[in-house]
């Protein structure tokens, strides 16, 4: 790369580098797009009083932008899907700060993807390189505890670690599309016990309701405001948070709602349950659900058996149901490893988390290992 040196420097918004440069960096990937990152702080959903407060690092060559790392200095450990309770609780009884921290990461959203982005034009080494090196700096700098990198690519965790980052292990269920025809293709690798099981789960729940999945072009306010009074129903039922507001919901909707499908089960032209889904290029993610009446195997139709048809039906190559969920195994989601890598200032604390993420590790493998039995597929030839 000629002319002047890569420089990476942090902006406190999104909204401080031009929409059309981030999105070359992003690459289709859609929680990386301008848009959505936009919408979560113009909306004050990540901030600084919500404990998400924004400084993305940005590299530059000259005024170019040819690099990006999404960054967070967060104040507690919510919204991240990557468990780090019991070590802030270590730091306590140490009588050691562990929060703030430094947080690579989409905000509220267990999905892979690139954290280091990196402009298709530009040395990707080079980028990198720069972008983990400002990171560790600036968590030197700041003097936090630690960084953490959620949900990486496979790749770019093997550049993290051997940067010095020590490398953990999750286990999420991924449905992967096997060059499927139909639904009914896709059923006929299932036991012949598991395969009625579905087949009846999805006649009752389209005896009850109308379902319809809704791309986004034709999706109208009623019901993006009915998608978010569902998920604002469900977050109080599951007595979680409830991370996102309604004007976030209608900023998505207005600023990218190419990337969205709202599937839908209505009845007599009104909605009673629905998922938020999202399509980037070849992966269809599932985000929220939520129903304003309980109805049986309503959940399993538009959260699994819905998308995946859709997958099929769309060529898309996953689906990723989100964080969490044994009972996505019965319905033909498998196990798959997911990633993060941690830096640890206090050299006595990495050392014995560095102990605990091996045995951790052990124990995910095991925990697989059970899970693909629970799978519906037939077994042997």
């Amino acid at each position: 790369m000629n002319g002047p040196a890569l420089h990476c420097d942090p902006v406190h918004a999104i909204g401080d580098v031009p929409a059309r440069e981030w999105d070359v960096l992003a690459a289709g990937q859609p929680f990386l797009r301008h848009a959505f990152l936009h919408a979560l702080e113009a909306s004050g959903c990540v901030a600084a009083a919500t404990g998400w407060t924004p400084m993305h690092l940005v590299c530059r060559h000259g005024n170019a932008v040819v690099g990006a790392l999404p960054l967070y200095l967060k104040s507690h450990s919510f919204g991240e899907f990557v468990f780090d309770w019991a070590w802030a609780e270590a730091y306590a009884r140490a009588g050691i700060d562990y929060y703030p921290k430094l947080v690579s990461a989409v905000p509220y959203t267990p999905a892979t993807g690139p954290r280091l982005l990196v402009h298709p034009d530009a040395d990707a080494d080079a980028v990198s390189g720069q972008l983990i090196s400002a990171a560790i700096r600036l968590c030197e700098t700041l003097g936090v505890s630690s960084l953490h990198v959620l949900f990486p690519t496979p790749e770019e965790t093997e550049r993290w670690r051997q940067a010095g980052l020590l490398q953990r292990h999750d286990c999420q269920f991924h449905w992967h599309n096997n060059g499927y025809r139909d639904f009914d293709d896709f059923l006929a690798g299932f036991s012949a016990k598991r395969r009625k099981e579905a087949r009846r789960e999805r006649r009752i729940a389209r005896e009850q309701v109308a379902i319809r999945m809704l791309s986004g072009d034709e999706t109208t306010p009623a019901h993006w405001n009915a998608m978010f009074a569902l998920y604002r129903r469900h977050m109080h039922y599951k007595g979680s948070p409830v991370y996102l507001n309604r004007e976030c919901f209608q900023m998505w909707a207005s600023g990218m709602a190419d990337a969205f499908r709202l599937c839908l089960a209505e009845r007599d032209g009104r909605v009673i349950a629905g998922a938020l889904l999202v399509q980037g290029t070849d992966t269809l993610y599932g985000r929220y659900w939520g129903s304003f009446e309980e109805l049986p195997c309503l959940h399993f139709e538009l959260c699994y058996y819905a998308p995946i048809e859709y997958c099929i039906t769309h060529r898309l190559a996953r689906f990723e149901a989100g964080a969490q969920g044994e009972h996505k195994l019965g319905r033909g989601l498998a196990p798959v490893t997911t990633q993060s890598v941690h830096w640890i200032a206090h050299p006595v604390f990495r050392r014995a988390i560095g102990d605990y993420l091996e045995r951790e590790r052990q124990g995910i493998e095991h925990y697989m290992h059970e899970a693909e039995r629970l799978t519906p597929f037939r077994r042997g030839g």
